[in-house]
């Protein structure tokens, strides 16, 4: 038997609870209101970019060709006048949140798998809820927030934006572990 077909009812139920606390958390609480600064004079801006006919994608400004680039005097003087900047450009129009919404459950799903994969491999035999939980809570952990701080480290993404990010991650981790160690076939 595999993990899925025996705890294919926690991992649906784990998935479901925090698809729901990170619905709450995102659309009702002031918590990350702040996560992403305006931009002055938005509406200039935003004329200013679009004759340029930037596709959706990760855009690096300035960037470099190569790394002999890196150690030119042009592109030290790029970075010294600035601005510089790593951007994600979206595609045009209204968001479209069903899409996001479905891999993001999906990828919830994905989550409680692991989890209950490793907590189910990690101790021969019958386990209780606290060794569920901490199997599960510590795999669910990484999924969610274990990864974070490169994006600050590598890219100077707000510190504050990422330990609060990885705050959301240890309240659906401790979610994804208590209903899987609630729901453990006894």
């Amino acid at each position: 038997m595999t993990v899925l077909h025996v705890f294919w009812l926690p991992i649906l139920l784990s998935a479901v609870v925090v698809f729901i606390a990170s619905s709450v958390n995102h659309m009702f609480l002031p918590w990350h209101k702040g996560d992403y600064g305006k931009v002055p004079n938005e509406t200039g801006v935003m004329d200013a970019l679009r004759p340029f006919g930037l596709t959706p994608g990760d855009y690096m400004l300035p960037r470099p060709g190569s790394t002999q680039d890196m150690k030119s005097a042009e592109f030290g003087d790029k970075l010294n006048k600035g601005p510089v900047m790593i951007a994600t450009v979206m595609p045009s129009g209204p968001f479209k949140m069903g899409k996001s919404l479905l891999l993001w459950f999906v990828y919830l799903v994905v989550v409680g798998y692991f989890a209950a994969y490793v907590a189910a491999h990690a101790q021969p035999g019958w386990i209780g809820y606290r060794q569920v939980f901490r199997y599960a809570g510590l795999t669910a952990f990484l999924a969610h927030a274990g990864a974070l701080a490169q994006f600050s480290i590598w890219y100077r993404r707000s510190w504050v934006t990422t330990f609060k990010t990885m705050i959301d991650g240890v309240i659906y981790a401790a979610l994804t572990a208590g209903v899987l160690g609630w729901l453990w076939p006894r």
